[in-house]
């Protein structure tokens, strides 16, 4: 009796080398697993591709020092907002004393868990670098996501997902995050499809519906909103046509009385997502509309839509960055009014690729139609008014009567939906037709399975698999088609391989560390308030600088009463309004009406001016 009871708890407080094998071979298998390998691919291709990002990643930014500057203020506005007073979220510290000022520009908001995590603008540039490459490996993964649930092989959703996360257009938007962060839209749709259980393969199957899928995916979406209307706009109004696309069909098949009733818990998930996604886009939009209202000026107008819309030469025209186009597409961007906006080219592998997926492809016919329709319809409209003009039907229709689209300024991003489209339809191609069983054949043990059902839904069947003689030739089938898949996959990539510079970040001057507000940062003009605005991240005082798309008012105002400071009248109209500091940077100041301000004198003014490092601070009170 003593002898067992040594060996029963040794057996159970110490597993024997058995267990420990198991999991071993759990862990293994969980690192090789499909899904696993994507990611950890996504997240290596989005290193190697957005390099030297990585390589400095507190001391430069992508691009330039403009919007990046912004948008890293952004980030790190949300999260500070939301860990001090969520209340004054929408209220930020820029464009003092304007109230909703953190709606003058897609927020990022779904990047506000980021900004909670470090201090100071150092850190802010730090989280928008990682951004900067996680946005990518998101893409990659959403695009191939989707295209594995509607039935695509591996090398096909590989395509889809290269193209979509490194389309050549995406390289002329590398400082423009909110335009970046696309991939949330895909994996969205892709978590919708096989929450519903259907693909292009296979249609729905009532077997495969997973209600908890489906409610991720309106969470998802509605996280893709959340980080701004430029791009999450047309994407809720697309899931809002597909939805009801959706409904008509079941609705038409389940009178037709070829479908069993919709299940309840996806009708309960659908429903709770549903609203759940339009509560998340109505409370987003709702300080944009009210911004409107305060700021007539913020409105879009035709004009200006006009000015950014691409003719038809621009989706076959890469930007500068481009290392594969860039100089050998100078001189057709020299043609383009707006390049940066302009230069739309989804990738011109791609777009053979999807060209002979209309021909050959594992999309039925009616699907390769549907998809190029698609196409031709998120050009046209990512042509703007090149196409139609100002008159009906057009982009200008939208703008006219579809609610929020007015704030849409830049049609050509709708390329993303073009890229999206094109990648489904080129991985069509390069998916293997499952073959039909042979009724001849000998039967195996399992064969009256239906082929592929011990894939997970969505998976497809690899080139030769399925067929039961000629085990040995199909292994060499499998491995030589392989290679050969791989090899559109790398000329994608090949595509996307930038030249984008990367500059060095603004650096904090002296005199605004630990800024006390409200406060007035002079020169106050131009792209130089993105820095300003950055600079703020030092414990986020009230400032009156800042830059949008329209100028307030008040800014306005300020900025003009401001021109001879420091002079009697200027000291008098600041501390009427209540700013409390203002901070000359003489070295920014050339060509300003602060030029000479430094050298002006204060006797008499009941201010006190200190200099620090670079700047002069001036205390009003």
């Amino acid at each position: 009796m003593s002898e067992v009871r040594e060996v029963v708890p040794a057996a159970v407080g110490h597993p024997g080398p058995g267990r420990g094998r198991a999991v071993a071979a759990r862990l293994v298998g969980l690192a090789r697993h499909e899904w696993s390998l994507a990611v950890f691919g996504s997240l290596l291709l989005a290193a190697v591709l957005t390099w030297p990002t990585l390589a400095d990643l507190s001391g430069t930014i992508p691009q330039d020092t403009g919007d990046p500057t912004l948008q890293a203020w952004q980030v790190a506005w949300g999260g500070h907002a939301l860990l001090t007073d969520p209340t004054q979220l929408w209220h930020s510290n820029t464009f003092w004393p304007e109230p909703y000022t953190y709606a003058y520009s897609d927020t990022l908001l779904g990047y506000a868990p980021f900004g909670m995590i470090g201090h100071g603008p150092v850190a802010a540039v730090v989280r928008y670098n990682l951004l900067y490459v996680l946005v990518h490996a998101l893409a990659f993964v959403g695009a191939y996501a989707l295209s594995r649930q509607l039935g695509a092989g591996r090398a096909g959703a590989a395509v889809a997902g290269a193209s979509f996360a490194y389309a050549p257009w995406k390289l002329a938007q590398a400082g423009h995050l909110h335009v970046l962060s696309i991939g949330g839209i895909a994996l969205a749709l892709a978590m919708l499809a096989r929450g519903h259980g259907w693909s292009l393969r296979h249609g729905y199957r009532p077997d495969r519906v997973r209600p908890g899928w489906a409610a991720g995916g309106w969470l998802v979406a509605a996280w893709q909103v959340s980080l701004g209307f430029g791009i999450g706009l047309p994407f809720a109004y697309a899931l809002g046509l597909l939805c009801l696309g959706a409904a008509g069909g079941y609705g038409w098949s389940w009178w037709r009385r070829r479908r069993p009733a919709f299940p309840r818990r996806l009708l309960l998930a659908d429903l709770a997502g549903g609203v759940f996604f339009a509560g998340v886009t109505l409370l987003m939009a709702a300080p944009y509309f009210e911004v409107v209202a305060r700021h007539p000026a913020g409105r879009r107008t035709v004009e200006q839509i006009a000015m950014f819309s691409p003719p038809v030469r621009g989706f076959f025209t890469a930007p500068p960055e481009s290392w594969l186009w860039g100089e050998r597409h100078a001189v057709a961007r020299a043609t383009l009014g707006f390049a940066g906006e302009m230069t739309l080219l989804p990738g011109m592998v791609l777009i053979g690729l999807a060209t002979a997926g209309l021909f050959l492809s594992a999309w039925r016919l009616r699907h390769r139609l549907a998809l190029a329709a698609g196409v031709l319809v998120s050009a046209a409209l990512a042509a703007g008014t090149t196409l139609f003009g100002d008159g009906d039907p057009g982009y200008v229709t939208l703008v006219e009567h579809v609610p929020g689209w007015d704030g849409v300024r830049t049609p050509g991003r709708l390329v993303l939906w073009t890229t999206l489209l094109l990648g489904i339809l080129a991985a069509g191609a390069l998916t293997v037709r499952e073959p039909k069983p042979d009724p001849r054949a000998d039967r195996e043990p399992g064969a009256d399975r239906e082929p592929g059902a011990d894939l997970e839904p969505g998976a497809d069947l690899e080139p030769g698999a399925g067929r039961g003689t000629g085990v040995a030739a199909d292994g060499r089938w499998r491995r030589w088609a392989g290679l050969v898949l791989v090899l559109p996959v790398l000329l994608v990539l090949a595509e996307g391989v930038n030249r984008t510079p990367h500059v060095p970040a603004p650096g904090q001057p002296a005199a605004l560390h630990g800024l006390r507000g409200p406060a007035l940062v002079l020169p106050s003009d131009g792209t130089r308030e993105f820095h300003v605005m950055l600079w703020s991240t030092d414990g986020f005082p009230k400032v009156v600088n800042g830059l949008a798309s329209f100028t307030p008012a008040s800014q306005q105002e300020i900025r003009g009463a401001s021109g001879g400071f420091p002079d009697a009248a200027s000291v008098a109209y600041l501390r009427g309004i209540g700013v409390r500091t203002v901070v000359l940077l003489p070295a920014y100041a050339a060509g300003t009406p602060w030029a000479d301000a430094a050298a002006r004198p204060v006797d008499g003014l009941g201010i006190r001016r200190e200099t620090v490092g670079d700047g002069l601070v001036y205390h009003l009170d």
